[in-house]
């Protein structure tokens, strides 16, 4: 059974082809800059050149018609039609409370995801062009819709409220609902795996570090909390967001620097986290601002690993103690001093740390030692492969 897996954004897709019998990734790419004359598509096959092609794209129809076109080019594809492809599973960022899992895309699913547009105004509607995108070029073939906000549909009630007008999440659900959910749904059915046991027995601490970060609190399966919010700005610092903040400094800042709601949106997703503290948003040009001793880049990551260290131990004591904490994506992944710094300060868990298994690098590796209370992993995270399983398993 081959499954095409789409992440589209408003300017850019991802793409892979799985041969979900054995999880072979068949072919992936991406498309960049939707929306102009200079869009870029790259693509690879199993086994074959990669291939990066610059024409104008400017929508998402044409953007997976190019994708179609390179998996069944005689020398760059790796399938003879189109019709090859079994179904397609769609990212899709928030599905509100109308979403607690994965579904066959109908016209119903498309009204009811068209009618909560306003939870996630900036990713929703490229979700929803992809999907019409497809359905245009692959008549027939089955679609189906992947949230990344399903996963933690399983919040008690304690963990998603706001303490602010009960009449707000009853009028407009203003709550807590969590992203990175495939994320997480993978990092915790492969840290079950690695230390040989049932998931439903394990209570897992998913750190998924990346531009944009979360953490989930994993019990026995289920996602009790996790540190994003009714947006993707809560939490943890990120790359260019604040993360938590006190609500009433918000606006003491516009008032004070005479900012529009626009203004500050723009300044707590785009300008703030460890940019904001630092001038720089890429962990790597932290770690080399530290080498040289610059003290704002210092300082940007003890807030960083701090607020990281602190929703660690919160999630521990949401769920009554902790088996295994999980670091995965880009900085979680890479990042060995962050990694260590954390661990090292989380003796009171009974961690004993691995410093030469800390210096492997994107690799999935145990870093806690055989005598530690509490399991250290790094595991690499496949979101894909999440959308792939869910698709397949709706479809059949």
């Amino acid at each position: 059974m081959k499954i095409f897996v789409l992440n589209c954004g408003s300017s850019s897709l991802k793409y892979k082809l799985y041969d979900i019998a054995d999880e072979t990734v068949l072919a992936d790419g991406k498309v960049e800059r939707i929306g102009q004359d200079d869009a870029t598509v790259t693509h690879q096959s199993i086994d074959k050149e990669k291939v990066k092609r610059t024409m104008p794209i400017l929508e998402h129809t044409v953007a997976i018609q190019e994708c179609l076109k390179l998996l069944v080019d005689k020398e760059h594809g790796i399938i003879n039609s189109a019709s090859e492809i079994d179904a397609v599973g769609h990212r899709v960022v928030h599905g509100g409370e109308s979403f607690s899992d994965s579904v066959l895309i109908t016209s119903q699913t498309k009204r009811v995801l068209t009618s909560i547009i306003d939870l996630a105004p900036l990713h929703n509607p490229a979700n929803l062009a992809g999907i019409r995108a497809a359905e245009k070029l692959m008549p027939g073939t089955p679609q189906v819709a992947v949230f990344d906000t399903a996963f933690h549909s399983t919040m008690p009630k304690h963990a998603y409220l706001y303490a602010i007008p009960y009449v707000l999440y009853q009028r407009h659900k203003v709550r807590r609902y969590g992203f990175h959910g495939t994320s997480h749904k993978y990092i915790a059915d492969r840290t079950a795996a690695l230390m040989g046991k049932d998931l439903s027995s394990l209570k897992i601490i998913s750190c998924h570090l990346g531009n944009g970060a979360s953490l989930a609190a994993i019990d026995g399966g289920r996602s009790i909390d996790t540190s994003m919010g009714f947006t993707p700005l809560e939490g943890l610092v990120m790359g260019t967001r604040s993360g938590d903040i006190d609500p009433g400094a918000l606006p003491y800042i516009m008032e004070k620097e005479d900012l529009t709601m626009a203004d500050l949106s723009s300044m707590l997703n785009k300008h703030s986290g460890i940019y904001g503290l630092s001038g720089v948003s890429d962990m790597r040009d932290i770690e080399n601002g530290i080498a040289a001793g610059n003290a704002l880049h210092i300082t940007a990551f003890d807030v960083y690993e701090y607020r990281i260290r602190k929703y660690i131990g919160s999630y521990a004591a949401a769920m009554n103690g902790v088996d295994a904490i999980v670091f995965t994506a880009g900085v979680g992944e890479n990042t060995i001093s962050l990694r260590e710094k954390i661990c090292e300060n989380l003796t009171f868990l009974g961690i004993t740390f691995d410093h030469e298994a800390n210096r492997k690098m994107g690799k999935e590796v145990e870093l806690s030692t055989p005598e530690s209370r509490v399991r250290v992993f790094v595991v690499p995270t496949d979101e894909e492969v999440i959308i792939a399983r869910d698709t397949a398993k709706i479809v059949n």
